[in-house]
Formats: structure tokens, C-alpha cells, sequence
């Protein structure tokens, strides 16, 4: 999916969406991040106190690791381009992961690589990253591998998740 590039369609529409805003920092407590896998294991209980705490961002990525495209679209618009280009580059999109490690998105960068299956930087996250935000890949990875085996299913046209 190309929706990353969607957006940036050249430097210089890059260049412009960057200065027009401020990227809203993805800096939270790792209770803030548990909760997060959690939601996307369908805890609606926690889903409910992330929307009440104001994680909206959070709600928004998860329905766009979904691949709902309302959701993308929020991402995008609302200061957020670099979650969405987390999700885009887990799903395999090169311009998404070049982006972020243009912009020093690291640890997004190789939790994307992991998510879409890419071995590669498995070290650099047993390094670097905490143990929430690998159990949040991979719950994320989950998702998009059943996602993945639900499209290949000849036999669904499509399954809810």
C-alpha cells in the first residue's frame, strides 16, 4: 500500500507539511504503551481509558494497523505522519522507512522492520528498544500477519479480525 507516499509526493511537499507543523511527540509511560497492545487486543476497557486519558492518536493508529483509511487520513493531518509512516513501513513500505530514518524515528524504524518480518533488526532491538514497545510490536505484527493470511485466504473474501 502507497498510502505513505500519497502524502509526499515530493520533496518539497515533504519540506512543506514538516514546517507547517509541529510533530506531535510519541513520548509516552510505558503503562501509556501496554496499553495500547492491550487495546489492540480488544480490551475495550482499556480502549476506554486511553480515549478518556485523550489518546486519540493511539485510538486512530490502531483502527489504521486495521488498515482503515479515515484513520490513515487522521494520522496524517492531525501531526501524527510518523505513526503512520510506523504503520506504512511495518507493512513493507521502503519510502515510509526511508522517511523515518531521515527524520531519526529509530526506534519506529526497526520495530517496523520486525513487524513486517525483516530480521534484520532484531538486534539493534534487543539493544535499544523496552520491553513494552516489543510487546507492542508484537502484537502489532500478529495483527498484520493475520491481516496478511486473511488477503491469501482463497477461500474468504474477507474475515473481521
Amino acid at each position: 500500500m502507497k498510502f505513505f507516499k500519497k502524502f509526499f509526493k515530493s520533496d518539497s511537499q515533504e519540506n512543506k507539511l514538516n514546517n507547517s507543523f509541529k510533530l506531535k511527540k510519541l513520548e509516552y509511560p510505558s503503562k501509556v504503551i501496554l496499553a495500547w497492545a492491550e487495546s489492540l487486543k480488544g480490551n475495550q476497557e482499556i480502549t476506554n481509558w486511553l480515549i478518556k486519558n485523550n489518546f486519540r492518536e493511539i485510538i486512530q493508529a490502531n483502527a489504521a494497523i486495521k488498515l482503515n483509511l479515515e484513520s490513515r487520513d487522521w494520522l496524517m493531518s492531525n501531526g501524527f505522519p510518523h505513526l503512520m509512516a510506523f504503520i506504512n513501513a511495518s507493512e513493507g513500505d521502503e519510502n515510509a522507512q526511508k522517511w523515518l530514518i531521515k527524520y531519526k524515528f529509530d526506534l519506529l524504524f526497526h520495530l517496523a522492520r520486525y513487524i513486517d518480518g525483516e530480521n534484520d533488526s532484531n538486534e539493534w532491538i534487543k539493544q535499544n528498544a523496552t520491553p513494552e514497545f516489543i510487546y507492542l510490536a508484537k502484537i502489532i505484527k500478529d495483527i498484520k500477519d493475520k491481516i496478511e493470511e486473511n488477503h491469501n485466504d482463497i477461500h474468504s473474501f474477507r474475515r473481521d479480525l
